[in-house]
């Protein structure tokens, strides 16, 4: 079998079984949150979630003089196209 990074405690020979069970679903409790909380992570609808959220925090940190001249440029060219069609 291929070797593990895995550390483990040193069983106590001398544990009582009921010392061991209680480990063990200690154990397995931790597991079972790990296991949750990486399917949260990878959840598609979290990631797209997590994405949409940084991308407002971004725009939203645009500073209003460059979002107003970009506006500008957008309506200036939207004006000519239309002023363009409607020449012809």
């Amino acid at each position: 079998m291929a070797d593990t990074d895995i550390e483990t405690r040193d069983a106590d020979p001398a544990l009582p079984p009921g010392e061991l069970v209680g480990e063990i679903e200690r154990t397995r409790a931790n597991l079972a949150r790990t296991i949750d909380q990486i399917a949260d992570r990878v959840s598609p609808a979290n990631v797209a979630k997590r994405t949409a959220d940084r991308a407002k925090e971004r725009i939203s940190q645009v500073d209003p003089l460059i979002a107003g001249a970009v506006a500008l440029g957008v309506l200036s060219v939207t004006c000519y196209v239309v002023w363009r069609k409607l020449r012809k």
